[in-house]
């Protein structure tokens, strides 16, 4: 392997101290303009790079961000990661993404990897069993500011950046009212988040005067559990005339089990779902779905990131608004 090109190689090379050297790179007004045409040269011919770790260590100010999400493999994700990286990049930093795999244990290690590398803040979307953050707030609690997204602790104080996620819920059970349907499944995801309770207790509430509706509520942590309730549901007498879904994930467990089955959407069977957007787009009709927009979140989060580094102490609790995408299955 090559030898890495140091500030004292460089030094060497031209015989002039490292301080010059250094100094030369940076374009300082000290230094003529001679001698640094020779240093720029010659640390392009020899491939110099700062060490940036090294640096980092020595000035505590690092350029990057850390990033935690319990998978990648998610098209909210995809478009939350996308948001954040363009707006880092556009500001001079760098992202580190880590995946937790929903594991706490795998969590903290992440998040211990961020405090090693000196990151300049953290973003973290927690497991679905995070129940202690206070490793998060020590963090916080030493000027590196940290923003829970997405999936945040219940009743912690601290900086989370959500989507509207009562908003949305309620806005689809509204739709269903709307559209007349009195059989309805809807399917949520795992009780324990914050981000289910919220959408599920707006769901109900608005079902609570609308005696004439049936309405079967199940649990789905995942795309597989989504397809094996809509299987059991649509396969008895009385089946359902729409299914709500309260993420991409579970939509698409969904979609395979009434594609298996050849139920006729929006004829036989209405759906609607809360999403990214990408999804929905994917089947024929297009999915009507409640936008929840990972790029719209990660530009807000990375907002408030840039707020508490320039000083903003108070704690925020933000909100991206639901917007209702009207496709053909209902």
């Amino acid at each position: 392997m090559k030898p890495n090109t140091t500030l004292k190689k460089l030094s060497e090379t031209l015989g002039i101290s490292i301080s010059t050297v250094s100094r030369a790179l940076k374009d300082h007004p000290d230094i003529s303009k001679t001698t640094k045409e020779k240093v720029w040269e010659l640390s392009n011919m020899m491939e110099y790079e700062p060490n940036f770790y090294a640096i980092n260590l020595r000035t505590n100010n690092s350029k990057t961000f850390g990033l935690i999400v319990p998978v990648i493999s998610n098209y909210f994700y995809d478009s939350l990661i996308a948001s954040l990286e363009e707006e880092a990049r556009t500001h001079n930093y760098s992202l580190i993404i880590l995946q937790s795999g929903d594991d706490p244990a795998i969590e903290l290690a992440n998040l211990k990897l961020c405090r090693q590398s000196r990151v300049a803040g953290v973003f973290v979307s927690v497991t679905t069993e995070t129940k202690d953050i206070s490793a998060f707030l020590k963090l916080a609690e030493n000027d590196i500011p940290v923003i829970f997204l997405d999936k945040v602790p219940n009743n912690e104080t601290c900086n989370k950046i959500c989507m509207a996620d009562a908003e949305a819920a309620k806005m689809a059970a509204e739709t269903l009212v709307l559209k007349k349907k009195k059989r309805i499944l809807a399917l949520f995801g795992n009780a324990k988040m914050s981000i289910t309770q919220e959408r599920l207790a707006a769901f109900k509430s608005c079902f609570e005067k609308e005696k004439s509706i049936k309405l079967n509520i199940k649990e789905a942590n995942n795309p597989n559990d989504a397809y094996k309730a809509t299987l059991e549901a649509c396969t008895v007498k009385t089946k359902p005339d729409a299914i709500f879904c309260m993420s991409d994930e579970i939509l698409t467990g969904v979609m395979k089990a009434i594609q298996q089955l050849k139920i006729s959407i929006p004829t036989e069977l209405g759906v609607i779902a809360i999403s990214n957007g990408f999804i929905p787009q994917l089947y024929y009709p297009e999915i009507t779905y409640i936008e929840t927009s990972g790029f719209k979140l990660g530009k807000l989060a990375y907002t408030r990131m840039m707020a508490c580094m320039a000083g903003s102490s108070f704690i925020q609790n933000l909100k991206v608004d639901a917007i209702l995408v009207n496709g053909g299955s209902l």
